[in-house]
């Protein structure tokens, strides 16, 4: 049998982050990760649908929060995050919580 070799999560993880922060498409992947586009990009995708990053961020804050170098007093909301509405109501509600405009 001759399957191929998974790759290590690891690499997959280094060449995820690489292509989100770089920016780089997945397709210029630089192959120094060992990683196949595809690959990255098969297990980003297995990975996000999983709820990965939404449990590795929750655990990065509460590591950060608990050793006391997070400040909570200050939050960012962007439109990629939270849906934009146009009723005044709750344009005013967002900056009342946000402190004003």
């Amino acid at each position: 049998m001759g399957g191929t070799v998974p790759v290590a999560d690891r690499k997959v993880f280094c060449a995820i982050v690489y292509a989100l922060t770089a920016p780089c498409a997945w397709q210029k992947l630089p192959p120094c990760f060992g990683v196949s586009p595809a690959t990255a990009h098969r297990r980003f995708a297995a990975w996000t649908r999983a709820g990965l990053w939404q449990r590795l961020h929750g655990e990065v804050l509460d590591r950060l929060g608990g050793a006391g170098v997070v400040d909570w007093s200050a939050a960012l909301l962007d439109s990629a995050s939270v849906r934009a509405k146009r009723c005044p109501y709750v344009l005013r509600q967002a900056a009342d919580v946000a402190g004003g405009w």
